[in-house]
């Protein structure tokens, strides 16, 4: 607690007790999965669960796969440095799956397609196809390393657990039941992972609530610390965090992650209707905002508990990550079996992360890459399935040695989707919204975002700029050689004036644009590009068949055999009635005349 000496970390037998028993529970999900499923070995069944899924657990495994160890640790972090405006991003959640659910959700859905980046070959060409999934392939591998090195090492510091038997834990847990288990095992271990992720945060907000005297304390303290500034609408797009950079700027990010990635979309296309598919989308949005609600109140109690000495800037931890594993070890190390739920918490957040991305990864290897190249058999392709799981799974456990070099965990993540999210949104929304477009606005749209990345590493946004809230030590009780009494306290300052801005054009504030604008340049440019080099080269006069555009719903034009025919029929009703099968056999099951 605030003013004692350092927490020492150490877990009793019933801690390690509870965190195994997270991962048994996880490993035996994907058993149970291989056991029943084992008649029924196709790449669908693996990769899609026959598409017989229901909202709820997809909705609850939506939720999972991207609240990784990124929301255990890193948002209560972000709340305690810079204040409760990232909660804002509950908006663009709301933005996210609108826009999701209405645009991008009925394309891929009555296509019947098992990789997103199928799409961009029927609506472009097979180099485009290519391309989207080598970007895929590069974001994913790259984000699953920060999922599984970034919680090991922030919990070794603070506790006993080992680095490398954590990191190579998290990812072995992860490999068996997706290897075995394939997608349903994926789904409802997300199910179980959700609610052990959500516990862990409850473990930790009662006992400071409780510490403190009650939750009004806390809001107090939140609020002369400064903590709760929602309302920041300076228009200055080099600041941080504002009012748009989370609702705007974070919509864009979002829909990068919920419209087109292959995570995400794999699982609501795999609901046994349209319905339920928009129905999954809805419910895990109320997920994503409870989520929301528990990082936010750690946070807070975070700054509560430690507001007169901070035990960052006083040496006590290295790194802000290290914030919430010493708060619990602190408040907690006399709960035994506490310490393990929250632990499990962390490790839930990056299993399901894990487990979504190695899935994921192996259908669009199989069906972009290896399906279009082969003639092998389902039961082959089956094998395979399995086989690139496992492989997937090896690699990603050796890309964590890189995630080191990444920096914070939040901001690492947001620039990774930044880069390739942003430009592939942006082709995925010329192709679903507009009748023209070009693979060129995909090229110079990832340059530019590249480009604002890592200029941003290299020359990192001043103070005045990021806005750091104040942190101090004066409360701390305890002296040693190493540690002194003093204050971090950079008060908030005046945005820069645009006249400087001006004369620095070039220079370090070129690349102080927030990170949360990353996506939206990158999707932005794709358009633009893409429309205009489309009016110049006469792509505008291109034909695209009416099924990879965004059309209404009740009229909806499928082109069957060649034939346009028109079914008077929601593609939910078209769906279940012919059992999502492919439209090249919509012609026998109909009885249409030749």
């Amino acid at each position: 607690m605030s003013g004692t000496p350092p927490v020492s970390g150490s877990f009793a037998l019933v801690d390690y007790v509870v965190f195994g028993l997270m991962l048994l529970v996880s490993a035996a999900v994907g058993v149970y999965y291989a056991w029943t499923d084992r008649e029924r070995q196709s790449p669908r069944d693996f990769l899609m669960g026959g598409r017989r899924l229901t909202a709820f657990p997809v909705a609850m495994s939506l939720t999972a796969s991207f609240m990784s160890a990124v929301t255990v640790l890193s948002m209560p972090a972000e709340v305690y440095r810079y204040g409760a405006i990232i909660a804002l991003t509950s908006i663009s959640y709301l933005l996210t799956m609108t826009v999701t659910s209405e645009i991008f959700l009925p394309v891929f859905y009555r296509l019947g397609i098992t990789s997103t980046y199928e799409y961009l070959e029927l609506r472009f060409n097979r180099a485009t196809r290519l391309l989207g999934t080598v970007f895929f392939i590069l974001q994913t591998v790259l984000y699953t390393g920060i999922v599984i090195y970034t919680p090991a090492l922030a919990l070794t510091l603070v506790t006993e657990i080992d680095l490398w038997g954590a990191t190579v834990a998290t990812g072995l847990v992860c490999t068996f039941y997706c290897t075995l288990g394939g997608l349903k095992a994926v789904v409802w271990t997300d199910v179980f992972q959700v609610g052990v992720i959500l516990a862990g945060f409850l473990a930790v907000i009662v006992r400071a609530v409780i510490l403190k005297g009650g939750v009004f304390p806390v809001i107090k303290d939140a609020q002369e610390g400064g903590r709760l500034n929602f309302w920041e609408f300076d228009l200055n797009p080099l600041r941080r965090h504002t009012f748009w950079t989370v609702t705007f700027g974070a919509t864009f990010v979002w829909t990068s992650i919920y419209g087109i990635n292959q995570a995400q979309v794999q699982r609501y296309i795999s609901c046994k209707s349209l319905t339920q598919a928009k129905l999954s989308l809805y419910v895990n949005l109320l997920g994503l905002w409870v989520i929301m609600l528990c990082s936010v109140s750690a946070g807070l109690c975070l700054y509560s508990v430690y507001k007169s000495c901070d035990p960052w800037t006083s040496g006590l931890i290295s790194a802000s990550d290290q914030l919430m594993p010493y708060l619990v070890m602190d408040i907690l190390g006399g709960y035994p079996g506490l310490p393990g739920l929250f632990v499990a918490a962390v490790y839930s957040g990056s299993l399901s992360t894990v487990s979504s991305s190695i899935n994921a990864l192996a259908a669009v290897t199989v069906e972009d890459l290896i399906k279009p190249n082969t003639n092998l058999t389902e039961k082959q392709l089956s094998w395979i399935s399995k086989g690139l799981s496992l492989l997937y799974g090896v690699l990603c456990i050796g890309m964590a040695a890189l995630a080191s070099l990444m920096g914070g965990i939040l901001q690492a993540v947001i620039n990774i989707f930044g880069v390739i999210g942003g430009p592939l949104l942006g082709l995925f929304v010329l192709g679903i919204l507009c009748p023209f477009g070009a693979l060129s606005g995909l090229v110079i749209g990832f340059a530019l975002s590249l480009w604002f990345s890592i200029g941003s590493h290299i020359y990192p946004p001043p103070p005045e700029l990021t806005h750091p809230l104040p942190l101090t030590t004066s409360g701390c009780n305890f002296t040693t050689a190493e540690i002194q009494n003093w204050t971090f306290n950079i008060a908030p300052t005046e945005a820069i004036p645009i006249t400087t801005l001006e004369q620095d054009i070039g220079s370090k504030y070129w690349y102080s644009l927030s990170y949360m604008y990353t996506c939206p340049i990158g999707t932005i440019t794709v358009i633009c590009v893409g429309l205009l080099v489309s009016l110049f080269s006469g792509g505008t006069k291109q034909k695209v068949e009416s099924k990879l555009t965004l059309m209404k719903e009740d009229t909806t034009l499928f082109y069957v055999l060649g034939k346009n025919v028109q079914l008077n029929l929601t593609s939910d009703r078209f769906s279940k009635a012919q059992g999502n099968t492919n439209l090249a056999f919509v012609d026998v099951e109909l009885n249409l005349p030749k």
